[in-house]
């Protein structure tokens, strides 16, 4: 049985989704861009029997509080450091960490301050090599490297209704990903503030990919237990970014699933036994 909540942080809602039991080791479930918890809605009764399962929405996602931009800094170190702070206030001191798209740079920069609080990583399309970035990137590259109020303007394509549906379908076998999901994160864009502050995080993303040599070191020093499991017909973050694991991490396992970004949808328990067979 999964169970809905809410908590207050830092003068913020955070809901969250929560699962098994809590004798069970812990996995923190974190999730993506343009998405929020409901994407672990199939993932989660899969590993309830073996894990203690808790999937927050970040602040600006899902039904957590959005702030104005104008209040709050939509970066990926203030997201890590409220989803720190939701961490300690939950007194989870071990877990395993599920990291997809966003949540991976938020799951490192995490990862790379409490390396103590680390079981085991599964990484699901959650990249922190250059390896693993798509050709999009180099446009995003140009926006940063020159922005303008144009280029930015034209990033709320990134979370156009027709875009969210191709980050769900690309790269996926015919008929296998369902409406319910996409649907819902098109729904999410209509709240106030939404299109600033997804803007300031696309512009902030440059910041991950400076950090990546952080988390990478996190890995040559800890080499944590860690899964890469990756929709391998990912547009966005390729394949050779899951690859990439074992030149830092020895003890990391990748395996690709025939699937495209939103890897969940299509292939939840596929991605269930592999983190079963890996970690229960």
């Amino acid at each position: 049985m999964t169970t809905y909540h809410t908590i207050t942080i830092d003068h913020l809602t955070i809901f969250y989704r929560e699962a098994g039991d809590p004798q069970k080791p812990t996995m923190l479930l974190l999730h993506g861009f343009p998405s929020a918890s409901h994407m672990f809605r199939d993932l989660m009764p899969l590993l309830a029997d073996h894990f203690h399962l808790i999937a927050p929405d970040y602040p600006g996602f899902g039904q957590s509080s959005l702030p104005d931009p104008a209040d709050f800094a939509y970066t990926f170190t203030h997201l890590a450091a409220v989803m720190t702070d939701f961490i300690t206030q939950l007194g989870l001191s071990k877990f395993y960490l599920y990291v997809f798209d966003y949540g991976a740079p938020i799951g490192f920069h995490i990862a790379a301050a409490h390396p103590d609080w680390i079981a085991g990583i599964v990484s699901q399309n959650g990249n922190v090599y250059r390896e693993g970035l798509g050709a999009k990137w180099a446009t995003r590259q140009d926006f940063w490297d020159h922005p303008t109020a144009a280029k930015r303007a034209s990033y709320r394509n990134a979370f156009a209704p027709d875009t969210i549906r191709g980050q769900y379908l690309t790269g996926t076998p015919a008929h296998s990903v369902g409406p319910d999901g996409y649907t819902l994160d098109i729904a999410y864009t209509q709240r106030p503030h939404y299109a600033d502050a997804q803007l300031d995080l696309i512009f902030d993303y440059q910041n991950n990919i400076k950090a990546y040599p952080t988390f990478q070191r996190y890995l040559r020093d800890y080499q944590p237990p860690l899964l890469a499991i990756w929709g391998k017909n990912d547009p966005s973050f390729i394949f050779p970014g899951a690859q990439a694991f074992t030149r830092d991490d020895p003890h990391a396992i990748v395996q690709g699933v025939n699937s495209g970004h939103f890897a969940l949808e299509s292939h939840a328990p596929e991605i269930a036994q592999a983190i079963l067979r890996t970690f229960a």
